[in-house]
């Protein structure tokens, strides 16, 4: 993240609760992909091709909430996301646990 805070996100768990489990808050409503107040761009990775090994980002839902053109312009929604690759997420409104 631009604020250079790190988290691991394990391929079987959200980027949301990865982040979470990180002390990492982020901001979230519905966990399911249809409020967007997670919404949040990718700037580094990438959410299409990583060269061959997958995608950076997958969906595990078939609506995620994101238009075709927004995946391909790296947006994201980290509640049911799960990260395929590195990836840094620009996220202004996530906070430090205890902060």
């Amino acid at each position: 993240m631009p604020a250079g805070w790190q988290f691991d996100a394990p391929a079987d768990m959200p980027i949301l609760l990865a982040a979470q489990a990180a002390g990492i808050k982020l901001p979230s409503l519905c966990r399911n992909g249809t409020c967007r107040a997670c919404l949040c761009r990718a700037n580094a990775g990438s959410t299409g091709n990583t060269g061959g090994t997958g995608a950076a980002v997958t969906y595990r839902i078939e609506w995620p909430g994101l238009s075709r053109d927004e995946k391909r312009e790296g947006w994201l929604l980290p509640c049911c996301a799960y990260a395929g690759a590195d990836l840094v997420i620009d996220v202004p409104d996530a906070v430090r646990a205890g902060l």
